[in-house]
C-alpha cells in the first residue's frame, strides 16, 4: 500500500483507532499536508509501537 493509499484509510478507520486506544485524541490523529509521518510519530507515542505496526495496523483494518 503506498503513502496515498494508507493515508486514505486512515481517514477511514481513525474513529475506531481512537476507540481502541482511549489515550489517542483528534489533535494526535489529524495531520496536515505532508505530515501523516509526524502523526504517526504520535501515534508511536500513545501507542507505544512501532511506526510500521502502525501502519500494518492501519493497512489491515
Amino acid at each position: 500500500m503506498n503513502k496515498e493509499q494508507l493515508e486514505g484509510k486512515w481517514n477511514q478507520v481513525k474513529g475506531e483507532f481512537k476507540q481502541k486506544y482511549g489515550n489517542v485524541t483528534d489533535d494526535d490523529t489529524t495531520f496536515a499536508e505532508g505530515k501523516f509521518d509526524e502523526m504517526l510519530g504520535r501515534l508511536q507515542e500513545k501507542t507505544g509501537k512501532k511506526k510500521e505496526e502502525i501502519k500494518k495496523e492501519i493497512e489491515t483494518w
